[in-house]
């Protein structure tokens, strides 16, 4: 079932396959060649559905920074309503790329810097920091840092490139208490909670350098500039009229969670024509300065690990690593065929997110799902709309079901 409008497409794309894990980037970024026709496109994502059983999809693509095509297929939910363009999905971690761009939007205005450890951002140390009042599970116990002075150490950059030495969440720990596993930035693993920590010292670091800022308001600013009209980092009542429930690995129907806090780490609810505006804007640097929208796509931290699951796996030898894998801010960086690229998933157990792009052509590919099965798709889709781009599929899905990112 087609539910979507098309947008004029145009320009070009590539062929090539990256060699292989382990590869060197590419030194030439190749010429892409033409986009497939809308109709074309369209056929493809049908053949995903159906070889996933998917229920919902909804792909955008973005050519030279403008959004060039935009549609949705299948349902909603389990009454068999139409997903639409306009339809309400849960963005996952792809609010973890949309928070990146605010805070470097605070490291622009002066009131963050990238690299000041985060306890000169606040007015205590902190582990004396209690637990939030309204929602106590908001944050995360900070007091079980007060023996691990490394806590003084993480820096914005840090929790953008997850290099705190955090688990992914504190509530994962078997104790249920936040620790610390490696010295903060001397490698990658996952950590949501490293996002909540930055969320934390926006809201309530010291008011007398501008923070102190509701990150909610400091988003909505942007949506409503980019006229993201259906797009919040809390849940919000209007989205009630057309709202996605998923469908788990079994083909379970789940209800859409009205998440009633924001949440860094993964509390956005979008749409498939709202999230395109935002990455249109992103791929072109529209709202950061140059030094800002450089930085967050420049490689950072080099990954050593074969999959980005579980927290904390080991390096591969180097010989075995991909050369040009890296953290950016928010994003994974990598180079090639057709040149450097960024891309982030957004994964919870009925919804499967992903956003690639190619900085050189500013080509992008957004793929909502309200079905965690069409995941295995999306690298012979993304291959297919945009060619060979080098993305690091392999590292990123790997056979690992235990994550939340």
């Amino acid at each position: 079932m087609l539910n979507g409008r098309y947008l004029i497409s145009s320009s070009l794309l590539s062929a090539a396959l990256v060699a292989a894990a382990a590869c060197t980037p590419l030194a030439e970024a190749q010429a892409p060649r033409a986009l497939p026709p809308p109709t074309t496109i369209d056929a493809r994502v049908q053949k995903l559905m159906a070889a996933t059983k998917a229920k919902g999809i909804a792909v955008a693509v973005i050519d030279h920074g403008k959004v060039s095509y935009v549609n949705a297929f299948g349902v909603r939910n389990a009454k068999g309503d139409p997903l639409t363009t306009s339809t309400v999905m849960y963005g996952a971690s792809l609010t973890k790329t949309v928070f990146t761009y605010h805070v470097l939007q605070l490291v622009d205005a002066g009131k963050l810097k990238l690299d000041t450890p985060i306890k000169d951002d606040l007015d205590q140390p902190l582990p004396l920091y209690p637990p939030d009042a309204k929602f106590p599970e908001k944050y995360g116990p900070y007091k079980d840092l007060a023996s691990d002075p490394r806590w003084e150490k993480i820096t914005p950059r840090m929790c953008l490139t997850h290099s705190t030495g955090f688990r992914n969440f504190y509530f994962t720990e078997p104790d249920q208490k936040l620790r610390i596993h490696f010295d903060p930035g001397s490698r990658y693993s996952y950590s949501g909670e490293g996002i909540i920590l930055l969320q934390f010292v926006i809201e309530h670091g010291r008011k007398s350098q501008g923070l102190g800022i509701d990150v909610g308001e400091l988003t909505d600013a942007t949506f409503h500039r980019l006229g993201m009209t259906r797009t919040s980092l809390v849940w919000r009542p209007d989205f009630r009229s057309n709202l996605a429930d998923g469908w788990n690995d079994k083909g379970q129907v789940e209800e859409h969670d009205e998440r009633s806090k924001v949440r860094a780490a993964g509390s956005m609810d979008t749409t498939i024509s709202d999230l395109a505006k935002f990455f249109a804007a992103l791929v072109k640097g529209d709202g950061l300065s140059t030094a800002s929208r450089r930085e967050m796509t420049k490689p950072q931290l080099h990954i050593g690990t074969a999959q980005q699951f579980p927290n904390f796996a080991p390096e591969l030898p180097a010989s075995q690593q991909r050369k040009d894998l890296f953290a950016g801010l928010g994003v994974i960086v990598f180079d090639g065929p057709q040149g450097h690229g960024f891309f982030k998933g957004g994964h919870d157990g009925s919804t499967a997110n992903t956003a690639v792009c190619i900085e050189k052509s500013q080509r992008c590919i957004v793929i909502l799902s309200n079905d965690v099965r069409a995941e295995a798709g999306f690298s012979d889709l993304v291959q297919f709309i945009l060619g060979d781009t080098g993305v690091p599929y392999d590292w990123e899905y790997g056979d690992y079901a235990g994550r939340s990112n």
